[in-house]
């Protein structure tokens, strides 16, 4: 191990109680196994079907949808065809357009009714469960026919009311829901890239 020089020391005693509180929830996510599988058979049979997954999220979560439509997209694990994903997130037209012409809260909606079709799945994020634009979003999808999943904390019954499956990790703190976000969303692209390519 390389031997460093901490001038701070009371920050290694801060980064353990970190790592000691990630643990933690860590450790309690298994409590949603089932609903990880479902969601992830979910997905599996919208792209077998020839559908798409959607994503959407502000900030963190923006950047957790781009993330996970680009695994899918791209590549996860393994070389393998492209599988049909994006994330609305990414349009700065679109985003500034409808924004600017509609309300902040109609861009992820207008983005859905445009794009979506049923038999596809949109993915909400939102570390709150209060994100309107995101509940919005998964409204008008359950309407059109499209399987809805939200992704949230514990708290984050809003969202979870309108969506088929909702991945709840079990944290309260925005940044330990993200860090279970991105893992989470890793498995789902895992579970998905094995039984597709």
């Amino acid at each position: 191990m390389e031997q460093v020089t901490i001038r701070r020391p009371g920050l290694a005693a801060r980064c353990a109680a970190e790592i000691d509180e990630i643990r933690g929830c860590f450790a309690r996510l298994p409590e949603i196994n089932d609903v990880i599988a479902a969601a992830a058979e979910t997905m599996i049979e919208a792209l077998r079907s020839g559908g798409k997954v959607m994503f959407c999220g502000n900030g963190g979560s923006a950047a957790d949808s781009q993330h996970l439509a680009a695994e899918l997209l791209g590549r996860y694990l393994r070389d393998r065809r492209p599988l049909p994903a994006l994330a609305l997130t990414v349009d700065t037209s679109v985003l500034t357009a409808v924004s600017n012409d509609f309300g902040y809260a109609d861009v992820f909606v207008r983005q859905v009714r445009g794009i979506g079709r049923a038999g596809d799945v949109l993915v909400g994020l939102s570390t709150s469960g209060r994100s309107e634009n995101v509940v919005r979003a998964l409204q008008a999808a359950r309407e059109m026919e499209i399987r809805t999943i939200g992704m949230t904390g514990e708290q984050g019954a809003q969202v979870a009311e309108h969506c088929d499956i909702c991945l709840k990790v079990p944290a309260e703190r925005t940044n330990r829901i993200q860090e279970m976000h991105i893992a989470v969303g890793h498995i789902l692209c895992g579970f998905i890239e094995e039984a597709l390519c």
